[in-house]
């Protein structure tokens, strides 16, 4: 029987319980991202050996580039407040602080327990550092009238720090190149820091605008069909991105700040959360294809040779480094401290660390340290989709029922005096 035709009935399946049964799985325990996962896994050799193919690095690269992309956008979009310090304080908090914090505690770790060189190291400080936009879907904003925040701290990071990671793996891939880092250390700041993160936020900016722009003069004399409508927000993402990566910018920053800027130049609510709707559609489909594969591409033996190393740094991690580093970032914010360990307990791990690897092995990194870098991301997704999978809905839950204040309206947003 053809091995292809199962795939497509196990994928219909999931698709028919997940979407016939999502009101039954919102109230359980259990997140989507590890209903994905145990899928994948059944799908492998260790299960009915459904998916016999390993596809390469180059494929899964693209696929979550893509997932990350969408949902980067999808997160800008949702970004409700003034272009302000006081109302991104969180946000502000949380790169400046807790993702430096997390990238050199990961580093120190790897360095000094794990023996790998400083540019190694970094490079893994680097590829676990982003918070994943992607399977944060319980924790995030459900959309833009949405106030809490927690969930606005934790939407915005999840934004940000895929794009603002990329200086720290690229510190790694040079040093990798070459360990003499006196060489290349200035071009690194001023071209993989200031120009790429400067030409990220203004090409965001620009390429969105232009888009509304010639949306609103072309609409004024024709209205574009409605079933496609929605490709402006599909349309935009690519633009952005690539025209960012063409002029050596980070496009996962350009695209987030583009979907900010759309969000606050849509004049017509209905027509920002249909573009938000459909965002987040793609975005689940693409999240389904990279958690199965991940499941799918899972082994037995590297991941019993490396859980030592993969376990000490997943572990400090999720339970120690980021916990307490989000309480640390919070210390003087008005968020109570309940709130502020949420914030450091909710530092998901996914399809944006999976990016960040397959980029990296398609940029030098290879042999045996890249072999542990990988099962070290590997083991620190899959504990990451497990415990916030199982954990994420009963704790936003209490959160809601205990801790989040619902806003009268939105004069509450704006600065105290």
């Amino acid at each position: 029987m053809d091995i292809y035709i199962l795939d497509l009935l196990v994928i219909g399946l999931l698709l028919l319980l997940i979407t016939l049964g999502s009101g039954w799985i919102a109230r359980l325990p259990v997140s989507y991202a590890l209903i994905y996962l145990v899928v994948g896994i059944v799908l492998s050799p260790y299960g009915f050996n459904l998916v016999q193919l390993r596809p390469d690095a180059k494929f899964l690269e693209r696929l979550t580039e893509f997932a990350v992309l969408i949902s980067l956008f999808g997160c800008g979009l949702k970004m409700n407040r003034p272009l302000t310090a006081w109302a991104w304080n969180s946000t502000i908090r949380l790169i400046g602080f807790l993702m430096p914090l997390s990238i050199f505690a990961i580093a120190a770790i790897a360095h000094w327990v794990l023996q790998l060189d400083w540019g190694p190291a970094v490079l893994l400080g680097g590829i676990l550092a982003p918070t994943d936009p992607v399977l944060a879907s319980e924790v995030q904003l459900d959309n833009p009238s949405d106030r809490d925040e927690l969930r606005f701290g934790l939407t915005s990071e999840g934004g940000l720090n895929d794009a603002l990671a990329f200086p720290f793996v690229y510190f790694g891939l040079h040093w990798l190149e070459n360990d003499n880092w006196q060489t290349w250390f200035g071009k690194w700041v001023a071209v993989d820091v200031l120009w790429a993160i400067t030409v990220g936020i203004v090409m965001g900016i620009v390429v969105a605008r232009a888009v509304q722009w010639l949306d609103h003069r072309l609409q004024a004399h024709r209205q574009a069909d409605e079933l496609l409508e929605d490709f402006l927000s599909l349309a935009a993402i690519l633009i952005t991105y690539a025209l960012t990566e063409l002029a050596n910018g980070y496009g996962f920053a350009a695209v987030f700040v583009a979907g900010v800027v759309m969000q606050r130049r849509i004049p017509e609510r209905d027509k920002s959360l249909s573009q938000l709707r459909f965002i987040e559609r793609v975005e689940k489909l693409v999240e389904i294809a990279a958690i199965l594969l991940l499941g799918a591409l899972l082994r037995v033996e590297p991941l019993v040779r490396f859980a030592g190393p993969a376990l000490l740094v997943s572990v400090l991690l999720l339970f120690l480094i980021r916990p307490l580093g989000g309480w640390l970032s919070m210390i003087g914010s008005p968020v109570p401290s309940a709130t502020r360990w949420l914030f450091g307990w909710f530092g998901i791990r996914g399809v944006g660390s999976l990016y960040y690897l397959t980029y990296a092995f398609g940029h030098g990194l290879e042999g045996d340290t890249g072999e542990l870098i990988a099962w070290i991301t590997f083991t620190t997704i899959v504990l990451s989709v497990v415990v916030h999978g199982i954990t994420a809905t009963p704790l936003m839950r209490w959160y809601e029922h205990n801790i989040e204040i619902k806003p009268r309206s939105k004069q509450e947003l704006k600065k105290p005096s």
